[in-house]
């Protein structure tokens, strides 16, 4: 079988993959992206956090990205019962970009892939990888074409950014029942028609179902007048709204007021589709000369957007690892790796947790003036800065949110 060597194999050409790529190859190493689709193509994923926006500046890229005119976003907007308030990321602790942008994902993607190849990365679509192999010497990795040809790809590293693909997680079984609820969303692109004064554009609406506080809604301006939208929620809750994914997410969309007269005047222009069962953990993010990155590894939920920023973020820190060791220098993947990546996770994860309990809504609609710097700090995890050690709720993330809690309830 015909083999090609290379200094790194990226497993996927999404953001995790591509940015990896373009900091890889600014680097000076030599880099081959396998992506089994071909661009553009659709993905789930279009509200940005604006600590994305460091690491594609890191990767060269976010000068493609604002020249792209995608929607600007500043916040997010939550509404319950009539009731709307917002959280404004410029109003955050952290410093760091305090916007961003709302996105269509086979646009995006196809221009950071676009720009991993112009910094030298050699990225090929339609092909699948089939078979992996690592020891210390390196990594193997078997991929197949559309044609039914197979070669293999000996690489010095190997990173694993295949998104809910999870190749490598599948291949080694590396994959664990995640802690989290069997949840299911429906979702559709739609020509919004929206001529409502009061709607921000500027900010994802996030609205909680006023008969069950567990399905929420994600309204996410596009630019061009278009809006992904989306229900989410317990699978049993979600099935039983109608017989067809279209019945049940506009059946769930008429439970809100506020969501019918916005959508009233919408034409579906992506018919609507569904993800179950999405969430997921692995027993380890690193092997003999691999790491997975992003979603490959692990994923929460949609609610706060934070998937893609994990996964850049993860590509940020492997890369600067993988650069030091291919230069001879001694690295800890555990401790510089897993457990700094693990430090943003599980300050969403606790974000994740006390949404579905409630106590996140509370803190959100019940925030009170004295709690300027606490909610400064919350709004700084929300707009992606989860790695912020200056910041209490990272350092604590449960602790926090219990006591937030209880302040914004007195």
């Amino acid at each position: 079988m015909h083999t090609t060597k290379t200094d790194v194999v990226i497993i996927g050409a999404g953001p995790a993959g591509s940015v990896a790529a373009a900091l890889l190859a600014q680097k000076g190493w030599s880099v081959e992206v396998v992506e089994r689709t071909h661009f553009p193509r659709f993905s789930i994923g279009e509200s940005l956090l604006p600590q994305s926006m460091t690491f594609l500046e890191e990767a060269g890229l976010l000068d493609d990205v604002d020249a792209a005119n995608f929607q600007f976003k500043d916040g997010a907007a939550f509404h319950l019962n009539g009731v709307e308030t917002s959280i404004y990321f410029p109003n955050k602790s952290a410093r760091g970009p305090s916007t961003t942008y709302q996105i269509r994902r086979e646009v995006f993607d196809t221009i950071l892939a676009k720009g991993a190849a112009k910094k030298g990365a050699n990225v090929v679509f339609g092909e699948e990888v089939v078979a992996f192999e690592s020891d210390d010497a390196g990594a193997t990795v078997t991929v197949r074409n559309e044609q039914g040809g197979e070669r293999n790809i000996h690489a010095r590293f190997a990173l694993d950014a295949s998104g809910f693909g999870r190749v490598l997680s599948r291949l080694l079984k590396l994959e664990l029942p995640s802690n989290f609820p069997d949840r299911r969303s429906v979702f559709c692109h739609v020509k919004d028609n929206i001529s409502d004064d009061t709607f921000d554009r500027n900010k994802i609406l996030i609205t909680i179902n006023p008969n069950n506080p567990e399905i929420w809604y994600w309204h996410i301006p596009l630019a061009e007048g278009l809006s992904s939208i989306g229900a989410v929620g317990p699978s049993d809750a979600i099935l039983a709204a109608g017989a067809t994914d279209h019945e049940r997410l506009w059946s769930l969309l008429g439970e809100v007021p506020r969501l019918t007269q916005l959508l009233e005047h919408a034409t579906i222009v992506r018919p609507v589709n569904t993800i179950a069962g999405y969430a997921c953990k692995v027993s380890s993010l690193v092997g003999p000369n691999y790491a997975l990155l992003g979603n490959a590894a692990e994923f929460l939920d949609p609610v706060f957007s934070s998937g893609v920023t994990i996964a850049l973020k993860s590509a940020s820190l492997a890369c600067d690892l993988i650069d030091r060791s291919l230069r001879g220098e001694s690295v800890n993947w555990n401790t510089e790796f897993v457990d700094e990546l693990y430090v943003g996770i599980e300050t969403f994860r606790a974000c994740v947790e006390t949404w579905y309990t409630g106590r996140l809504q509370r803190i959100i609609f019940n925030r009170p003036e004295q709690m300027t710097d606490a909610v400064r700090m919350l709004t700084s995890v929300l707009a992606g800065y989860a790695w912020d050690r200056d910041n209490a709720i990272v350092r604590e993330p449960q602790r926090m949110l219990r006591l937030l809690d209880e302040l914004s309830a007195r």
